[in-house]
């Protein structure tokens, strides 16, 4: 039977190799496994409209190493495209756009692979492309957008689970929505570091017990040096068996019971040490109300264990075979894998250690637990160990992306949000708090689709609102405002906007392709009047 081991031998130093050094920043974030995926992605970007936010954020992705990318564009260049797109200038008037773009884009990066389409002489066809090409990681494209155009990316999307991100920008306003392919699991979710500590003090394994027992057997006699050393998880436990018997068995469990349990590990303190006082006993006071605490299913693991999978695919999934096996695991111990991490604390560097091996040793333990039980469960599939590892060490901070997904409610999901944020406003003022920016959205959303966006004014665009919800401009005053700006702007774009809003887009795609840190989920509106985001679920 496969178990996971994890290896004790240090690893031969060697120096940076030169893809480490140019992409040190970013390893730091995601590390190789994200670095590879990153390398690994395919990116297609249909630019229309002024098409300078798909660009900055296309620019964003060359430079930490994309894979390869691909850019639809059948404008030209022209006189427009100087003011708003800081890559392009007279010599490329008259040349086709996407080509001018994806050459200038692979100067910036050497390593990133890019094509550009429709090629002169052959017409090549969204379609077509869409047919042809490997299959894409990501599509982003940028509104104004012909309609059928986004109907065959969104068909693309369905059929291949491929995440769409639609992108529009016009004067001082931006929105991004990121649309995933059903429920989309994110297990390495960077939690805080503080956040992460699991110590088990209230259901600790034999080792774990035997360890702290042998380390207080005799804590009243032991010289100072020793008293003012021992790590906090020991003090803890030591004095917690004290409390049991003191309280019929019974942990601390009010905020009440907590303060005294704390006060009693303050009074065993050696007042009287002299080598400046016991650190270690001011540590485990500090932990008391962070670390006594009974396990619990998080939030977002809940949500993951609850989930009804609906496509048949899920079923084979790597992730959903681990997630229920770990669910097997928590309903059968009352906990979840241990992580295995232990707090720096002042301790002798000999008992540390000990402390971090047992910790470990029972983390590798249950992981092991769970691959077995994902092996039986899926005895034809191979169930890679490093995933487990992973999942078992992050479960408590998994987040289920998209998890009500599918389309046929989205125009209601829409409608009451915007009720709700108009709702909200009304009171804004009273709360002290900001106004909402869905009026941003819908003001843009109005032109999406309008490729002559320059022809369209604030009246029009009130209107097109007016049509999917019926008097809400006659009672924000806010959503006027939005349409005078979209209207104004017609259609054009202001560079800085656009590299903001391309840098936020980017980092959102970098999120989705690594399965690394937590997307938003689903829509960003970015107020560039007031240097303000606000994100919606729409």
């Amino acid at each position: 039977m496969t178990e996971i081991v994890m290896s004790q031998t240090p690893p031969i130093l060697h120096g940076p190799s030169e893809k480490e050094r140019k992409y040190d920043r970013q390893l730091r974030l995601w590390a190789a496994s994200g670095q590879a995926a990153l390398e690994s992605a395919n990116i297609l970007l249909l630019n229309s409209g002024s098409g300078t936010v798909g660009i900055e954020t296309l620019k964003n992705l060359v430079l930490p190493g994309i894979g390869r990318f691909a850019i639809y564009d059948d404008e030209v260049v022209d006189e427009a495209d100087l003011g708003v797109n800081f890559f392009l200038d007279e010599g490329y008037l008259g040349e086709p756009r996407s080509q001018c773009l994806t050459e200038l884009l692979l100067e910036l990066n050497p390593e990133v692979q890019g094509a550009w389409y429709p090629r002169v002489g052959d017409a090549i066809t969204l379609e077509k492309l869409l047919a042809t090409s490997p299959t894409f990681t990501v599509i982003m494209y940028t509104h104004p957008i012909r309609p059928e155009y986004v109907a065959l990316l969104e068909g693309y999307g369905r059929q291949h689970k491929t995440p769409l991100v639609a992108i529009h920008s016009a004067g001082f306003y931006s929105y991004f929505r990121i649309h995933l392919p059903g429920a989309f699991p994110i297990v390495d979710t960077h939690p805080d570091e503080t956040a992460t500590t699991d110590l088990r003090l209230l259901s600790p394994w034999p080792e774990l017990s035997e360890f702290a027992e042998k380390m207080t057997r005799d804590i009243d006699n032991l010289d100072n040096h020793d008293h003012g050393h021992l790590p906090y998880v020991v003090i803890l436990l030591h004095y917690l068996e004290k409390w049991k018997a003191a309280h019929g068995g019974a942990y601390p469990s009010t905020y009440k019971e907590k303060t005294e349990f704390r006060q009693m590990v303050q009074n065993a303190a050696r007042t009287d040490n002299p080598e400046g006082g016991e650190e270690n006993f001011e540590e485990a006071v500090a932990a008391v109300l962070k670390t006594v605490v009974p396990p619990t299913l998080p939030s977002g693991l809940r949500e993951v264990f609850e989930y009804k999978r609906t496509d048949p695919n899920e079923h084979r999934s790597g992730f959903w075979i681990i997630a229920d096996a770990i669910k097997e695991f928590y309903e059968k111990h009352q906990c979840l894998p241990l992580r295995g991490s232990v707090p720096d604390m002042k301790a002798q560097s000999k008992v540390y250690v000990q402390l971090q091996n047992i910790y470990k040793t029972k983390a590798r333990q249950d992981a092991t637990e769970v691959l077995r039980t994902a092996q039986a469960m899926a005895p034809d599939r191979h169930i890679d160990p490093a995933e487990v590892e992973l999942f078992c060490k992050n479960a408590a901070f998994v987040k289920l992306i998209n998890a009500t997904g599918g389309e046929s409610n989205a125009r209601d999901r829409l409608r009451t949000v915007v009720e709700q944020e108009l709702a909200n406003d009304e009171n804004a003022e009273a709360m002290m708090m900001p106004l909402s920016l869905v009026g941003i959205y819908l003001a843009l959303q109005a032109t999406s689709y309008h490729v002559d966006t320059s022809a369209i004014n604030e009246h029009e665009i009130m209107a097109e609102v007016d049509k999917i919800f019926p008097g809400a401009l006659n009672e924000s005053e806010n959503l006027a405002k939005a349409a005078q700006e979209v209207a104004r702007a017609e259609g054009g774009e202001l560079h800085n906007i656009a590299a903001l809003t391309g840098g936020m887009v980017a980092q959102e795609m970098i999120k989705i392709i690594t399965k690394q840190y937590i997307p938003i989920d689903n829509t960003c509106i970015f107020d560039g009047i007031n240097s303000r985001c606000q994100v919606l679920r729409l």
